[in-house]
């Protein structure tokens, strides 16, 4: 069963790009990937959501869409010193 990642740093992001494979999904907040980065990306698999993933609340609003998008499947969340 596929993995779904989600970065929420930029070192995050590099980490879970490396560790997925070709039928992993990885989703990030704005703040982990520029919007120009995003546009020129070489991972097929990658989401980026508009909103950077700052505090808990939006944490979780990411991970429900996430859900809705991937359903009955495991999300990775990346742990961070969330405020």
């Amino acid at each position: 069963m596929p993995m779904i990642f989600l970065a929420i740093t930029s070192t995050g992001l590099a980490q879970a790009l490396l560790a997925a494979t070709e039928s992993d999904a990885t989703w990030c907040g704005s703040d982990a990937i520029s919007e120009a980065d995003y546009a020129a990306r070489q991972w097929p698999n990658l989401s980026r959501f508009a909103y950077s993933l700052e505090d808990r609340v939006l944490i979780d609003d990411a991970v429900s869409t996430i859900e809705e998008h991937h359903p009955g499947q495991t999300v990775w969340v990346e742990a961070t010193a969330v405020r």
